[in-house]
């Protein structure tokens, strides 16, 4: 598959300085809060993937096992599991480990990671080593306890920079209080060597028994309560009263399955709502979609919409979050309100009814994702803050 022009944005080269000290390369260390499937983990994996190895030495440490470490390990990532639910101890066994490969940076990620991280960062400096440079991306729009605000309050200082997945968590990091490090806003990226030119998966309809023809409308996300699921699963008796042969592909896995297919069954959508689980080939299944949906209640950014878009796929999501700072309502997708099925369902069958309209939304999409949400440029504003890691070790040495 040939790349675009390098006037495409996202494969504009980058021309850094040489590593001062005679150094080899930056050693990193990033540090998962678990090691499930979600956002965060795919946003390491794409990272990592993209990062300049030969300026980054990048390995990957997660606070929990799950199907996240295993799918970064398929991808021939080797994943170090600090498997501890005690937090003192935790820390204690991720300062020993940052320690032992001379960690220049911790970046952790998500909430448990922040906390861990930071303080064990600190402990290696109590050992008498160098501290590594800590840097945590906030992933998450969930609202924390107050006792969970006030630590993080109390730690985001001994940070030395944050990173906001969108606007709306540049806001939420000021409104939890959060001040003494600095935040950079750098969107995740798709991988466009997954997510571009990817050929739809032609064995949807024979594995799940959906009709001969028919639209297929899919949600990508974990099946937990922020994702929206019911607005959706509610919305789509409305979308089959319409269009009675279409299919709606609920693809992820979550602790709120059986519930969401005992609302299946109460509504009688059996035979048109078809729960996947986990798949391996998600860029394949999103490129079959007709319409891709992401109905949240609350949501950073959502990529698995980025992921649609790049795929030319047109979108319907919840106008919640950093979802509005990627779509624009009529232009790369259709917005509705969280926890409104009507207007959900009136907008996936304006998708399905309006081909032209649909058509247009998806290369609007795919064209915003090359100009702004590739994984290239994601990788970049990264690498500039490890860079900043030299740059407190020489103030520190002056």
């Amino acid at each position: 598959m040939g790349r675009p022009l390098a006037s495409d944005p996202c494969y504009t080269p980058v021309i850094r300085p040489p590593l001062p000290f005679g150094r080899d390369r930056i050693r990193v260390v990033e540090l998962l809060a678990t090691g499930t499937n979600g956002g965060a983990q795919e946003h390491v994996l794409n990272l990592v993937s993209r990062i300049d190895r030969e300026r980054f030495d990048v390995s990957i440490c997660s606070l929990s096992p799950g199907s996240g470490v295993r799918k970064l390990e398929r991808a021939g990532f080797d994943v170090c599991v600090i498997d501890v639910p005690d937090d003192a101890l935790a820390v204690e066994a991720v300062a020993a480990h940052l320690a032992a490969v001379r960690a220049d940076v911790v970046h952790n990620h998500m909430y448990r990671a922040e906390v861990i991280g930071t303080q064990a960062a600190w402990r290696v400096a109590e050992t008498g080593l160098a501290r590594p440079y800590v840097v945590g991306t906030v992933h998450s729009s969930r609202v924390r306890s107050d006792e969970d605000r006030a630590l993080i309050r109390r730690l985001t200082p001994r940070m030395d920079h944050l990173v906001a997945v969108s606007t709306s968590i540049v806001h939420k990091i000021a409104d939890e209080g959060r001040v003494g490090a600095p935040v950079t806003l750098i969107y995740n990226g798709v991988d466009l060597e997954r997510y571009d030119h990817e050929a739809p998966c032609c064995t949807l309809r024979e594995e799940y028994g959906l009709p001969a023809e028919g639209p297929i409308v899919g949600v990508v996300a974990r099946l937990e309560a922020e994702k929206g699921h019911p607005t959706l699963i509610d919305a789509w008796v409305r979308v089959r009263a319409d269009v009675p042969d279409a299919t709606l592909l609920v693809i992820g896995e979550g602790s709120r399955r059986e519930a969401l297919e005992l609302q299946v069954r109460d509504l009688g959508m059996e035979r048109s709502i078809v729960f996947t689980g986990r798949r391996d080939d998600v860029p394949a299944v999103t490129a079959a979609l007709d319409v891709a949906v992401l109905p949240s209640y609350r949501e950073a950014q959502g990529l698995t919409i980025l992921e649609a878009m790049a795929l030319s796929r047109p979108v319907v999501a919840s106008n919640v979050g950093g979802i509005p700072e990627m779509i624009q309502d009529g232009v790369t997708g259709l917005l509705v309100p969280p926890h409104d099925p009507i207007a959900l369902a009136a907008a996936i069958l304006r998708l399905l009814d309006d081909h032209p309209l649909a058509d247009t939304l998806g290369r609007a999409g795919h064209d915003l994702v090359h100009e702004r949400f590739c994984v290239e440029l994601m990788a970049r504003g990264v690498e500039t803050i490890y860079d900043e890691s030299l740059a407190a070790v020489a103030a520190v040495a002056v």
